[in-house]
């Protein structure tokens, strides 16, 4: 393993790196986020590179994904496939754009090609603002959030995938093991990847060094689904994967995967506490109960779409208290919960 852990560079992102065995790390830059970068990595195949993730679909992080690769010998129209660890933008933005150069594949869990063609569908139906302004609503957003609504703009669809991955496949890496980890939670189809031959985990945004992922339930009240405990499931799964190096899509490389997952593990539990220590006898909304959550910042300095993930994040927690025997779903239209 090189000396360097790939931390971020002071004021920037950090360069893209050769991390040894075949393997190359390239950050990709997240325009306008404070996440500033996702990790994509190359690994050497004897058809052509295939990518883990490629990027947000945005000129900056395609010059910078070809730049990279560029450096250390490779050319984008040589990528043999990208295997996408979930659907969302700042991972899959650029696969299509990858594939169009190549002819690569794209690769990805089944469960959110499934969300990939559900969302390609709403929004040909022009239909995406409509659904997010319901569940606004029925949330019991106040008049502001709701007016506020209208001036967001969406987020073009990712590519459809070529190929649907199942739990424990083997990715199309010629000469290498890569094996498909389904880790729902972040999303229903992330995927953990397993380089068995080198002892590395590419873990998405499922495992991350410093920060947790964001677990959230959409719509609000969808009553057939647990993304939260399918994540602390994951958690617990991934833990006991035989990991030297993991390797997330965001900050930098660690080591110590199980240790990791127990402390995300113990932040939800923290958090469940407290969201249920604001329930009582007297139906609570959706949106009161999660402004009354500590955040970050300020519930009333926070954007909308901030709001908007904050009580996604709120009512995958109450569906775990549901579950549980804690909490209780009063109401459906406005969505409102009490003590069990």
């Amino acid at each position: 393993m090189p000396a360097s852990d790939g931390r971020e560079a002071p004021g920037g992102r950090p360069d893209a790196e050769d991390l040894g065995g075949g393997l190359w790390s390239v950050p990709v830059p997240i325009p306008g986020n404070p996440l500033a970068y996702t990790l994509v990595y190359a690994l050497e195949s004897p058809r052509g590179p295939v990518l883990v993730d490629a990027g947000w679909e945005h000129e900056d992080a395609w010059d910078a994904l070809t730049a990279g690769l560029a450096a250390f010998g490779m050319d984008v129209a040589d990528v043999h496939g990208v295997v996408v660890t979930h659907h969302h933008p700042d991972h899959a933005g650029l696969a299509g754009r990858v594939r169009e150069a190549s002819g690569a594949w794209i690769a990805m869990h089944r469960a959110d090609a499934a969300i990939v063609r559900a969302f390609r569908a709403m929004v040909e139906r022009d239909a995406e603002r409509a659904w997010i302004a319901d569940s606004l609503r029925r949330a019991g957003a106040d008049d502001g959030d709701l007016a506020e609504h209208p001036r967001r703009r969406h987020i073009d669809p990712p590519a459809q995938p070529d190929r649907e991955l199942e739990d424990g496949d083997l990715v199309d890496l010629p000469a290498r093991r890569l094996r498909a980890i389904w880790t729902p939670g972040h999303s229903p189809g992330h995927l953990c990847l397993h380089l068995e031959d080198a002892g590395r985990v590419f873990t998405g945004d499922h495992v991350l060094p410093r920060i947790t992922p964001h677990i959230g339930l959409y719509p609000y009240d969808r009553a057939d689904t647990d993304p939260l405990g399918d994540f602390l499931a994951s958690l617990e799964r991934v833990g006991d994967l035989p990991a030297d190096e993991v390797l997330p899509a965001h900050q930098f490389r660690f080591r110590g995967l199980a240790a990791r997952a127990r402390d995300i593990a113990a932040h939800h539990e923290t958090r469940l506490t407290e969201l249920a220590a604001l329930l009582t006898g007297e139906p609570r909304t959706l949106w009161r109960l999660t402004a009354a959550l500590t955040w970050r910042e300020p519930w009333p300095a926070m954007a909308l779409q901030s709001r908007q993930m904050a009580a996604a994040e709120a009512a995958a927690h109450l569906r775990v208290l549901e579950r549980r025997g804690r909490a209780r779903r009063a109401t459906t239209d406005p969505l409102t919960y009490t003590t069990a």
